[in-house]
């Protein structure tokens, strides 16, 4: 098998924290082919985002990426690289789509001057040069009069078109490696296809890498080729899309994908995983989802399981392993 375009290996972050660090990233691992799409799913809090940012190399201070991580992009180790380096990686090299354009975007300046910065500073184009290329990405990604729009300030736009002009931004370059934090957050169910279905086209087009944050398995299921499933911290459930969708073997996972409204249960009451997350620093000893978990048993609260495959999913619990067992 060919090397993974993205390889990310023991990878930890902490923050400080009442008596000392504490982890809000722990150990994980996971790695992407190129033009493979790969989700990351779980509850808010639960380290996605966080991991997004390391491994773009943007944890802020006081953050950090533990010593021992290794993150490595088309076989190079991103945090070996310094920062002037790095930064020639993003926008380059690795594209991002942020969760809220709103924020994203500066306010103060037209949308068409801050995609064509970027391409200005990793392609050194002359300026006229890099308008046009604006333009031309404008249209691409289904801008309507796209010189017009050139000249607009962000909040003169829909959230749509400012969600367009961020994938405009992250694809500018055509990254080998594109990494969407909640790309359709906010948007109504219309437009949330129609973004979903430019991501997919661009990134066909481009042979562009994945990594896509969400907690909407519906974005799963149109979107992912495999899914990680995370919970405080951790990857808890990893497996293909089919598979982790139709067979969850995670009692978390299982608890998620029960908790979706369903059309023929219209008026039902949901389903709901009983608790809440623990904080970061605050994760009970064993097995972190046990104070939730319906089949929770001795070894649980003592007892840290660690991955193991089963069938196209690898999945970490000790219900699971014992079940799985059994003759």
């Amino acid at each position: 098998m060919s090397a993974p375009l993205l390889a990310v290996e023991g990878l930890s972050v902490d923050f400080p924290g009442d008596g000392g660090r504490v982890r809000v990233v722990d150990c994980i691992g996971f790695s992407i082919a190129a033009g493979e799409t790969l989700a990351l799913v779980g509850e808010s809090g639960c380290g996605k985002s966080m991991t997004a940012l390391a491994v773009m190399r943007l944890v802020a201070k006081p953050g950090r990426i533990e010593p021992g991580s290794r993150i490595r992009l088309e076989g190079r180790d991103l945090l070996s690289l310094s920062v002037p380096e790095m930064r020639g990686v993003r926008g380059a090299r690795i594209g991002m789509i942020f969760q809220e354009p709103m924020t994203s975007l500066n306010p103060v300046t037209t949308v068409g001057e801050q995609v064509m910065e970027a391409i200005e500073l990793h392609a050194g184009i002359p300026r006229a040069k890099a308008r046009e290329r604006v333009i031309e990405l404008f249209g691409h990604v289904g801008i309507p009069d796209p010189a017009r729009r050139f000249q607009a300030y962000p909040h003169q736009l829909s959230g749509g078109l400012k969600q367009r002009v961020m994938i405009a931004m992250a694809m500018a370059m055509r990254p080998r490696l594109l990494i969407a934090d909640e790309p359709t957050t906010a948007l109504d169910a219309t437009i949330r296809a129609q973004i979903l279905e430019l991501l997919r086209t661009l990134c066909a087009e481009t042979g562009t890498a994945v990594l896509l944050i969400t907690h909407d398995f519906g974005v799963v299921n149109e979107t992912a080729d495999r899914v990680a499933v995370m919970y405080a911290g951790q990857i808890v459930e990893e497996g293909t899309r089919l598979e982790v969708l139709s067979q969850p073997r995670h009692p978390y996972t299982q608890g998620l994908l029960r908790s979706i409204p369903k059309p023929e249960a219209r008026g039902a009451r949901l389903e709901e995983i009983k608790g809440i997350v623990p904080r970061p620093g605050h994760w009970p000893p064993g097995c972190r989802f046990h104070t939730r978990c319906p089949f929770a048993f001795e070894p649980c609260p003592v007892r840290a399981p660690e991955r193991t495959a089963l069938s196209a999913t690898q999945a970490a619990c000790c219900h699971l392993l014992t079940r799985e067992a059994r003759p």
